[in-house]
């Protein structure tokens, strides 16, 4: 065991480690989700505009809650909301799994599960974001963020390639998968424990509410790291339109749209070890 754990490890903390396995369930589990809802849309309308409106239907949730999900995550129990949002990605989940085993599935249910899906994953995200530095002691949280990254990436890459397999059996499968996933994860997120002392907060108005955006355009740098950030989701999205490329460009099946969304993620993660080993010098400002 201490092999596997050595004594400074973050992993002999059982609240950071129901957290890490916590988040890599959910993770993975929308990441298995979102092969599953592109194929099948392609299968049924064989049309770009609706993938690329599954796309948005995922992503319009967390733009029109931004100021709401964070507002509720510093106020609430974090363990809570994580608990529910997951919850409601389960029932999402089975919903789409019990209309494709019944034949009634349409796109315009899956558009609909899908938006809830969206606005769940924007509640998850903000609670479980914030709830990180609650669960491990303040000097390994640096540790604890490194390590909330490598779930977050592992989950990524393996997510969809393990969705794309488990398609091959039928979308309800996938789905069944994934509500599987996301009940194990409100499973983790209950046996979380902190004794900290609930903090005082000041009355709910539009100051505390637009208080986070105050913040960050006082702070020219962390503006133009989100800006980045934000045209880089933007351009990301490009990702809803796989289905395309690995059934009529590729001729592969659901296992190669998998393969294709994990590839991303794999780039990714060769480059963040390329500056790790080979960081970048000189400033980035003109």
């Amino acid at each position: 065991m201490n092999r596997l754990f050595p004594p400074d490890s973050l992993f002999r903390n059982r609240t950071f480690a129901f957290y890490w396995t916590g988040r890599v369930a959910a993770v993975m589990a929308y990441q298995m989700l979102a092969v599953g809802v592109g194929w099948q849309v392609y299968s049924l309308t064989n049309s770009a505009l609706d993938l690329g409106l599954i796309g948005l239907s995922q992503f319009l949730p967390s733009v029109v809650l931004v100021l709401v999900t964070g507002h509720v995550a510093d106020r609430y129990d974090r363990r809570l909301i994580a608990r529910m949002a997951q919850a409601v990605q389960m029932l999402a989940a089975a919903a789409l799994a019990v209309g494709s085993l019944r034949g009634w599935i349409t796109e315009t249910a899956i558009f609909g599960a899908v938006f809830v899906i969206g606005g769940a994953r924007a509640f998850e995200s903000a609670a479980m974001q914030a709830l990180l530095a609650a669960v491990v002691p303040r000097d390994k949280l640096p540790l604890a963020v490194a390590s909330n990254a490598t779930a977050n990436q592992t989950a990524v890459i393996a997510g969809p390639a393990l969705g794309g397999l488990i398609y091959v059996a039928g979308p309800a499968v996938v789905y069944i998968v994934c509500a599987t996933l996301f009940a194990l994860a409100v499973v983790l997120m209950s046996m979380i424990y902190m004794d900290h002392a609930p903090v005082q907060r000041e009355p709910t108005t539009l100051k505390t509410i637009f208080a986070g955006i105050a913040f960050i355009r006082s702070q020219p740098v962390m503006l133009g790291a989100i800006s980045l950030d934000m045209v880089a989701v933007f351009l990301g999205g490009a990702t809803a339109l796989l289905p395309i490329y690995a059934r009529d460009i590729l001729h592969t099946g659901p296992w190669g749209l998998g393969l294709l969304r994990s590839a991303t993620a794999v780039g990714a993660l060769a480059m963040a070890l390329w500056l790790s080993r080979y960081p970048l010098h000189g400033e980035s400002g003109g």
